[in-house]
């Protein structure tokens, strides 16, 4: 693997477990597509530093318990918006 693969690995998996923030926002941060953080942080990084795929795991769960929370979330919202602007 590349050097600047490895780097660029590390850099997204101490990001997220600093920030916190979910795959898609990482991805707009970074300028790179969400298949590649989620291969970086699920697999490459397994491979690079398993003790920090262990700690970025725990908050890809975490995401992804809440997730449907989120997209409730994000549903009412919208329709709000829209009653507001009848």
């Amino acid at each position: 693997m590349y050097e600047s693969i490895k780097d660029r690995v590390i850099e997204v998996a101490n990001y997220m477990l600093k920030s916190k923030q979910t795959i898609r926002e990482i991805a707009k941060k970074f300028h790179i597509s969400k298949s590649t953080i989620h291969k970086d942080i699920s697999y490459r990084l397994r491979f690079i530093d398993y003790s920090l795929y262990e700690e970025v795991s725990k908050v890809v769960k975490e995401h992804k318990d809440i997730r449907h929370i989120r997209g409730g979330e994000s549903t009412r919202i919208k329709y709000l918006q829209k009653r507001k602007g009848r």
